[in-house]
């Protein structure tokens, strides 16, 4: 089968492969272990963003700066947003009830989750693998959009159990 040629030299290969993550990862624990200095009066609190933070205020800073982000970088969650306000819109022109009202006020707010949380992930895994590909990052990608689009469908279908009796019956009234 083997020659005890090629198994050596494949075990070659595995160890120097294994040698260079090794390597890699001394580099990386290298860079996250370094201390940094606390931060003066001018300085950037965004770059002490991996310590807690110091005050809510601060907490709270950091967690719009996520929400903004997303919007300004991830088209979907635009998307996303102006068929909420739409969806909210609607809700005051056909005169939802209340109870309604708040499903769909939930709904949004779990596909706008979805896809903060999509944002996270992606941006996590492109950290982790760099340039390079590897399926299991493709796996990871493909499930966190799966997962937005299975909240954008629960959406849709939400919306159509809630608003769909409402506009029949303006249908009905318009027609008659």
């Amino acid at each position: 089968m083997f020659s005890r040629d090629s198994q050596s030299r494949d075990s070659e290969v595995t160890h120097d492969g294994d040698r260079q993550l090794a390597d890699h990862s001394k580099k990386v624990s290298a860079e996250v272990a370094k201390p940094v200095e606390r931060f003066s009066a001018g300085e950037d609190l965004r770059s002490q963003s991996w310590q807690i933070a110091p005050d809510l205020f601060t907490s709270f800073r950091y967690a719009w700066a996520g929400i903004a982000y997303a919007f300004q970088t991830q088209r979907n969650f635009r998307v996303h947003m102006g068929v909420g306000i739409l969806a909210i819109i609607l809700c005051w022109a056909l005169n939802v009830g209340t109870v309604e009202i708040a499903v769909i006020c939930l709904t949004i707010g779990a596909v706008l989750v979805m896809e903060i949380l999509n944002t996270a992930l992606e941006s996590l895994v492109d950290l982790t693998v760099g340039q390079t590909y590897h399926e299991l990052a493709k796996v990871a990608k493909d499930c966190a959009a799966g997962a937005v689009l299975m909240s954008a469908i629960v959406a849709l279908l939400i919306a159509a159990l809630i608003f769909v009796p409402p506009l029949w019956d303006n249908l009905h009234i318009y027609l008659a």
